[in-house]
């Protein structure tokens, strides 16, 4: 795949400690067959990079909640990480889905906050300037003069797909 390799690991160290039942869901394709077939797809505009979100995030996703029978999806956006996101509500409906925001109001001060009082972990690469976190390649530190959503996509798009209405009517998501 394209994760850090710290997020990797991440998910089994939180997956061992907190005895989580993880299913992973990933492309129908290897990276590097994505790759021999369609090139570098996050390196070719926006088509390529829809494309690209489509086979790595949309797809599995959309599977992941086929195949476990999901009603509703519970998910990490907040307001503060960009205009896509100001005016969602705390709970919305996207195709067959309903989606549920628990934290989309809390500012990065208050996670934080949250994170230290209850002694929960966090992504390692936190501390090394990442404050939000994709694959490899469309993922940058916060530097000055920067806003959260320029750390993403080369501050192209803040959405990889997943929270954007799809037109395929076959799709939960």
């Amino acid at each position: 795949g394209y994760l850090f390799p710290e997020t990797y690991r991440f998910a089994v160290e939180l997956t061992e400690r907190l005895n989580l039942n993880l299913k992973k869901y990933r492309a129908c394709i290897s990276a590097a067959e994505q790759e021999a077939l369609h090139g570098r797809l996050w390196e070719k505009g926006h088509e390529g990079l829809k494309q690209y979100n489509l086979i790595n995030k949309v797809e599995p996703m959309d599977r992941a909640v086929q195949e476990l029978g999901a009603k509703a999806w519970l998910a990490g956006l907040r307001r503060s990480q960009g205009e896509t996101r100001a005016s969602r509500k705390v709970v919305e409906s996207q195709n067959k889905m309903t989606k549920i925001y628990p934290i989309l109001d809390l500012s990065g001060r208050e996670m934080h906050e949250y994170i230290e009082t209850n002694g929960l972990s966090y992504h390692p690469l936190w501390d090394l300037g990442y404050v939000s976190l994709g694959d490899w390649h469309s993922t940058s530190k916060l530097k000055a003069g920067m806003s959260e959503s320029d750390t993403r996509f080369g501050g192209a798009s803040r959405e990889c797909g997943l929270h954007e209405a799809s037109s395929n009517v076959d799709f939960q998501i």
